[in-house]
């Protein structure tokens, strides 16, 4: 069972599970079976540089190296800015209580979305203050992280007509509006009227 998120608002605290919404929860999915010319299942595999060999599934792995071509552990990766400066690592969202604040929808519909999930009241919880709250069309938002990283997406909670609650998280775009730096007038130039008199079908 997913791990249940710890949600505040109006200084009340409460849990809630959530169920990710994707398309193939949504209208199902199609999946493509190749086979031989025996009828026995084809395979992926990968072909090594020699031209030559093939390397069957979970033959090959991904190595971390310093610029000297030297192995490195994950553990001595560390994240820093563009100025050398370190980060400092976001925690997870589970791991403690989430403050609900309200959102402006501006900032909602400015959303990258990343995923949807399906907000349920967590055993021996209940979500009836947040129904409350968002059934006349509020929004509220929070940080959020699914795991420990170095940085947090933003998630924006929601109800809908059936008084469901979502939870759309992503990143926010940064719009920039363009305009013209100059007007610029279109020029509208008529071909003079040619009479009948000025045809000539002596070279015809």
């Amino acid at each position: 069972m997913p791990r249940p998120l710890q949600l505040v608002l109006d200084g009340e605290e409460f849990s809630v599970s959530l169920s990710k919404l994707d398309r193939e929860s949504l209208y199902g999915k199609v999946e493509i079976e190749a086979f031989d010319e025996k009828k026995r299942p084809a395979a992926i595999k990968v072909l090594a540089a020699d031209g030559n060999t093939l390397i069957d599934k979970g033959g090959t792995a991904l190595e971390m190296v310093t610029v000297n071509g030297d192995s490195i552990e994950r553990s001595e990766i560390k994240t820093v800015d563009k100025d050398g400066r370190p980060i400092e690592p976001v925690k997870s969202s589970f791991g403690s209580p989430n403050t609900l604040s309200p959102a402006d929808v501006d900032d909602y519909l400015s959303l990258i979305v990343k995923s949807v999930y399906m907000l349920e009241a967590a055993p021996d919880s209940t979500m009836d203050l947040l129904g409350d709250h968002i059934s006349d069309g509020r929004i509220y938002s929070f940080p959020f992280s699914y795991r420990d990283g170095i940085e947090s997406d933003q998630a924006f909670i929601l109800g809908n007509a059936a008084n469901e609650a979502f939870m759309v998280i992503g990143q926010q775009a940064t719009l920039k509006y363009l305009e013209l730096n100059q007007a610029s007038t279109l020029d509208t130039v008529e071909e003079d009227e040619v009479s009948a008199d000025d045809l000539s079908f002596d070279l015809l």
